[in-house]
């Protein structure tokens, strides 16, 4: 029996490879996305195999083109799409923050998140899933994180809307919004003093890790999940 297909947008590093690897391990047959620089990973994982495509998910006909591509190299739509490509940039208050700083998270955060779920909503076979990546702080106002917060709720508003639109096909559409995660991303522009914040956020005061996160995501990519749909899960450690 052939594995089932899972297509991973935004999966190199941090989140995204840490959940290739888990998605591969759980038994589907892993596409990936990446931007400009092919990934050194192996095609197969276990008995799994992966591929990876580069794709811009600002623009629409890239992320179309990689659905099609899917089809043709593994076989079958995708049962499975997570939509975790996306972008940081460095904190500030409303009044000083740089306009294209914001254009760029609006762009890739959202207009991209908007091409990836649309397209996965086309795309996705019927009675598979469908899980977007955001962010714990969208509950947790800190001076400085609200641009970047704003792009990931439109995400969850998002996600909350096609759980009710994709239902009638047995699609399950979560998201999963992680606290601070020990990531490239997540450490871009921090010092330590700032990390050490970011873990007394949590009272088990330490950051989460990729592989913490991406065991969530296999969950809700998996048969186990069956009556979890239309939630944000939040793996955060008691954060919030």
């Amino acid at each position: 029996m052939s594995n089932k297909i899972a297509l991973v947008f935004g999966g190199t590093r941090g989140i995204g490879a840490a959940t290739v690897q888990k998605l591969a391990e759980s038994g589907y047959d892993v596409a990936y996305t990446y931007v400009t620089s092919a990934p050194n990973l192996p095609a197969t994982i276990g008995t799994s195999r992966t591929k990876g495509y580069a794709v811009n998910i600002c623009e629409a006909a890239q992320v179309a083109q990689v659905f099609a591509d899917v089809v043709r190299d593994f076989g079958s739509a995708p049962h499975c799409v997570v939509a975790n490509a996306g972008i940081n940039v460095p904190p500030g208050p409303l009044a000083a923050f740089d306009p294209e700083n914001f254009r760029k998270l609006v762009e890739v955060n959202i207009v991209g998140a908007f091409n990836v779920l649309s397209a996965a909503a086309r795309n996705v076979v019927d009675g598979g899933n469908i899980i977007g990546l955001t962010t714990s702080m969208v509950r947790v106002a800190v001076p400085g994180g609200g641009p970047y917060t704003a792009t990931k709720a439109a995400v969850e508003s998002l996600l909350r809307s096609m759980s009710k639109e994709l239902a009638p096909r047995k699609v399950r559409v979560n998201g999963v919004a992680p606290g601070p995660v020990d990531t490239d991303l997540f450490r871009a522009g921090k010092n330590e003093e700032a990390i050490a914040r970011s873990a007394a956020m949590s009272p088990f005061n330490r950051i989460g890790t990729p592989d913490e996160v991406a065991e969530v995501v296999s969950f809700l990519a998996s048969d186990k999940a069956s009556w979890v749909h239309g939630q944000i899960i939040q793996p955060n450690g008691g954060m919030v």
